[in-house]
C-alpha cells in the first residue's frame, strides 16, 4: 500500500496542521518548528512492506522535536533509519549530537527525546523498522543510535540502494513480496552496521569481540536448527567449547541463553506480521522450539505475556490506526 501527502492539497493557512498530521501518522508523534511557515512545501509517500515501512520525505527546512510527553503512551518502540539526499542533518539524542550529510544515513531510536532539523531544503528516504524486528538480527540495537554510518561504498551503499530501489517496485508486488523485501533490508542494514567498531565496541578486547561477533552471526543464521548446541557453535567458528561458555560469559549469559533468546525475538517478530498465516506453534517450530508448550513458557517469561496476547494486541493496534485523508 502506498499513501501520499502533499501540501499543495492544503490552503496555505492549513499546511502547517496538515503536514504536523502526516508527520506524526507516518512516523510518530513530533513537535514540528517550520522555518518558512507561510510558504512550506512539503510531500511525503510512505510504502507499507509489513510491520516496517519507507518512506520519502521531501520538504523545506525543519526542526522535529521528540519531548518526554510524546513517549507516555508508546508501547511499541521503533528505529528510524534517515538517508539525506539534498542537504545535511542534525541529530541530537541522549546527549549525543552528530551531523549526517548526504552519503550517509543516520539512525534515530523513538524512545528517547531528540531533536531532528535540517536548515534547506531537503529529500529523506525513512527506512522505520519496529524495535523487535531490528534487535532479532542485531544485538543490544541502542548502540546503532545517534551514530551516522557511510553509505557511498560496499554494504551501505547497497543497503541505501536497496531502500530506493524496493520503493520504485512496491506498487507490483502482492503482501508476502512486501514481507520479505522488507526482511532483505534489515538484514543489510545489519550487515552494514555490524562490523562497525563503535557498535563491536564493549568491555571485552578487540580479539573477544571478534571471536563474539562471529559466534553470534553463524547462531543467527542457524537458529531455525532445532538441535543447534554449544558444541555445533564451537565446532561451526572453529574455537573451543570452553572458551565459547567464557565468551558469553563476560555478557553476562551463556549459549544456550542467549540462542533462546534470539529465538523468541524471531517469534515474537512474527507474531506480530498481520500479513502471516501460521499459527503459534508452527512460528516456534520454525525457530527450532521442539514443544508448543515450553516455547509459551519461555515467551511469557520473556515478554511477560502470552504469544496470544501479543498477536491479538497487534491486530487490534492495526484496527485501531486512524489514516489522515491522503493526498494525491
Amino acid at each position: 500500500m502506498r499513501v501520499r501527502y502533499s501540501t499543495a492539497q492544503a490552503a496555505p493557512a492549513a499546511r502547517k496542521r496538515y503536514w504536523d498530521q502526516a508527520v506524526s501518522q507516518t512516523y510518530f508523534p513530533l513537535e514540528l518548528g517550520f522555518r518558512n511557515t507561510p510558504r512550506f512545501s512539503g510531500d511525503l509517500e510512505v510504502w507499507s512492506l509489513g510491520n516496517l515501512s519507507i518512506s520519502r520525505n521531501v520538504s523545506d527546512g525543519l526542526v522535529y522535536r521528540r519531548h518526554q510527553r510524546h513517549l507516555l503512551h508508546e508501547r511499541e518502540e521503533s528505529y528510524l533509519i534517515t538517508v539525506p539526499e539534498l542537504s545535511e542533518i542534525s541529530f541530537a539524542q541522549d546527549g549525543k549530537e552528530v551531523r549526517c550529510r548526504p552519503g550517509a544515513f543516520l539512525v534515530e531510536r523513538s524512545h528517547l527525546p531528540y531533536e531532528f532539523s535540517y536548515a534547506d531544503p531537503n529529500a529523506l528516504w525513512v527506512l522505520k523498522v519496529p524495535s523487535a524486528t531490528l534487535r532479532a538480527r542485531v544485538g543490544q540495537p541502542e548502540r546503532l543510535a545517534s551514530l551516522s554510518f557511510d553509505s557511498t561504498r560496499g554494504v551501505g551503499a547497497l543497503f541505501v540502494d536497496m531502500i530506493r530501489h524496493t520503493a520504485q517496485r512496491l506498487d507490483e508486488m502482492g503482501g508476502a513480496a512486501r514481507d520479505v523485501s522488507g526482511k532483505h533490508l534489515v538484514d543489510l542494514l545489519a550487515l552494514a552496521v555490524e562490523g562497525d567498531e563503535r557498535v563491536l565496541s564493549g568491555p571485552a578486547s578487540s580479539i573477544q569481540s571478534a571471536h563474539l561477533h562471529r559466534v553470534e552471526r553463524f547462531i543467527r543464521t542457524n537458529l531455525a536448527t532445532s538441535d543447534l548446541s554449544p558444541l555445533t557453535v564451537a565446532d561451526g567458528c572453529g574455537i573451543s567449547i570452553r572458551y565459547l561458555h567464557q565468551l558469553f560469559a563476560t555478557q553476562g549469559t551463556t549459549v544456550c541463553g542467549w540462542i533462546r533468546s534470539q529465538r523468541l525475538l524471531m517469534c515474537d517478530e512474527a507474531l506480530h506480521d498481520l500479513d502471516g498465516r501460521r499459527s503459534i506453534a508452527e512460528i516456534a517450530y520454525q525457530w527450532g522450539f521442539g514443544d508448543h508448550a515450553q516455547f509459551s513458557r519461555h515467551y511469557k517469561a520473556h515478554f511477560g505475556r502470552t504469544p496470544s496476547d501479543t498477536r491479538e494486541a497487534a491486530r487490534r493496534a492495526a484496527f485501531a490506526t486512524t489514516i489522515i485523508t491522503p493526498a494525491g
